[in-house]
């Protein structure tokens, strides 16, 4: 005899399952995002254009 399959419960468990990372993600994003690591190098780079631009312009 075949198993028998559930296809309510599997789409329950399944929407859970997405509402539970849909709700999570946001938290996650910022924490990787807004490290002070790349806070640090976004500042380091800005400041390496602007050393960049000023020794171009100054040729």
């Amino acid at each position: 005899m075949p198993h028998r399959t559930r296809p309510m419960t599997a789409l329950l468990v399944f929407t859970g399952l997405n509402v539970i990372l849909v709700s999570t993600i946001t938290p996650v994003y910022d924490f990787v995002c807004f490290l002070p690591y790349w806070e640090r190098r976004r500042e380091r780079r800005c400041q390496e254009r602007q050393a960049d631009a000023l020794t171009k312009g100054s040729r």
